[in-house]
């Protein structure tokens, strides 16, 4: 009778255990050496700090970090499909900062950015889609600038999907929260990060 007992016990842990798998929800951060945290530990890049806060909050949400440092929105094209073969109930798009260093034309970006959003409703049709912008450098001259932060709104509007204007706002060009090359933030840049993107990503939960 006991080994009987002791046997439903472990199956009603299993199956509790199994059921709160299947309800945890999955945030996956999508993006280039921003979403990375180039130059830092894993656990100081923004999406790493996000988690803390899902957990300090007991949400069910797990997040995955999926950023590539040097990637650009065709390389994001290339290898999203690998991507998506995991469950995903929150997708946050942060690519083309390297496509605006390197000059690359705008429209391309638009259309690669695009697809990668085509490819997540198709394949996740469920998905809540959060789209974070970017600025080109003013070296890039004013027109490209111009066209390059209109791709984000543009993309934002055509697909109705959450919206982060500038994932930078408030480190871009403060050299005290940014690595010595001007471009990547420090441990403290990332914590702006973190909530520039708790703004937006917050009422989702």
């Amino acid at each position: 009778m006991k080994m009987m007992k002791v046997g439903v016990f472990f199956a009603i842990l299993f199956l509790g255990a199994h059921v709160q798998a299947q309800d945890e929800k999955t945030i996956l951060f999508f993006g280039d050496s921003i979403t990375a945290g180039y130059g830092l530990e894993t656990e100081q890049a923004f999406p790493a700090l996000i988690e803390q806060k899902i957990d300090s909050l007991g949400y069910n949400y797990r997040v995955v970090n999926a950023g590539l440092s040097g990637e650009t929105s065709a390389g994001g094209l290339r290898r999203v499909d690998w991507i998506l073969q995991q469950s995903v109930d929150i997708f946050i798009l942060e690519l083309g900062g390297n496509d605006g260093l390197r000059g690359i034309d705008p429209e391309s970006t638009k259309e690669n950015l695009q697809s990668i959003i085509n490819k997540v409703e198709e394949t996740i049709p469920e998905a809540t889609i959060i789209l974070t912008g970017m600025q080109a450098p003013p070296n890039m001259g004013q027109d490209y600038t111009e066209a390059f932060h209109q791709v984000f709104h543009d993309l934002a509007e055509t697909n109705d999907v959450v919206f982060l204007p500038f994932i930078l706002e408030g480190v871009a060009g403060e050299p005290d929260l940014n690595l010595p090359d001007g471009i990547h933030p420090t441990e403290e840049g990332h914590k702006i990060l973190a909530e520039n993107v708790w703004r937006v990503l917050k009422p989702i939960l």
